[in-house]
């Protein structure tokens, strides 16, 4: 009897664990079992639990693969993650292979000084691209946690304080030299212009061919048909667009496709 008794107790207890692996969660794992911590100096809220590495990781990879789209806030229990990775070597290690492999495609194009007819361009964007943003997300200690203040984002802009990206500027001009023409869409506001134009210089960028920004007739588009009309526009007037280089899928998005495109990684936020 005894026996039956603990066979029948052995039984139920393999039976719970078998429904508990199968409806396991880690989001729910995260009620019981995390650790929550505050820092004064990022305010940020770090959620720690089983596995949460691996789940935050697998989320900023979708990310960057476009698979998670339109999110308005960093999971609040990854933030410390993206926070982590876009403050860390790696993040400055994958931004650099991007830029590898954009010079060996340079390599493979038609376009050397000497030839070019002056209608082969090179699109970039600038936030997150030709200038970094994670200043800001340090000292507003949100790192996508919070869905952005575009009022105190725009007011920071204005400060024209963000420092280039790793080996972005060496990129930049070794496009220029080659014979391309360098087109900078961005969605920033017109009334950013000046701003933005002494930010870029002082970073250490220079020679563009035009700088693009959303007057009050943009507004009412969305980003990524924005920036879509704007590689329509250019090759309408005969350009030849190489490549385009942009933090956010809306840089690429849309017709005409450009021949080339190069992501630079970004979890902070999702422009659509």
């Amino acid at each position: 009897m005894a026996r039956s008794l603990l066979l029948s107790m052995t039984l139920t207890v393999l039976f719970i664990g078998v429904v508990s692996a199968r409806d396991w969660n880690i989001l729910n794992q995260l009620k019981g079992t995390t650790t929550t911590t505050k820092t004064s100096e990022t305010a940020v809220v770090s959620l720690k639990g089983p596995n949460l590495n691996g789940y935050c990781e697998s989320w900023r990879v979708n990310v960057e693969l476009n698979n998670i789209r339109n999110f308005l806030v960093v999971p609040q229990e990854c933030v410390w993650f993206v926070q982590k990775y876009m403050t860390s070597s790696q993040y400055e290690e994958d931004v650099e292979r991007a830029i590898d492999e954009a010079v060996l495609y340079l390599g493979k194009t038609c376009c050397e000084k000497k030839t070019c007819d002056g209608m082969d361009a090179w699109i970039f964007d600038i936030d997150d691209t030709l200038l970094s943003t994670i200043p800001y997300h340090k000292s507003n200690g949100c790192f996508g946690g919070e869905q952005l203040n575009q009022t105190k984002f725009e007011e920071w802009q204005k400060m024209g304080k963000a420092p280039a990206l790793p080996n972005m500027v060496k990129l930049f001009h070794e496009i220029r030299e080659r014979g391309f023409k360098i087109f900078l869409v961005s969605s920033r506001k017109e009334y950013l212009r000046s701003a933005t134009v002494e930010n870029l210089i002082e970073a250490g960028y220079h020679g563009w061919s035009n700088l693009l920004l959303r007057g009050e007739a943009d507004e009412k588009k969305s980003v990524t048909q924005y920036k879509a009309d704007l590689r329509s526009w250019l090759t309408s007037l005969g350009y030849r667009v190489w490549g385009v280089m942009g933090a956010q899928w809306n840089s690429f998005a849309g017709c005409p496709v450009p021949k080339r495109t190069f992501k630079l990684p970004n979890s902070i936020y999702y422009v659509a």
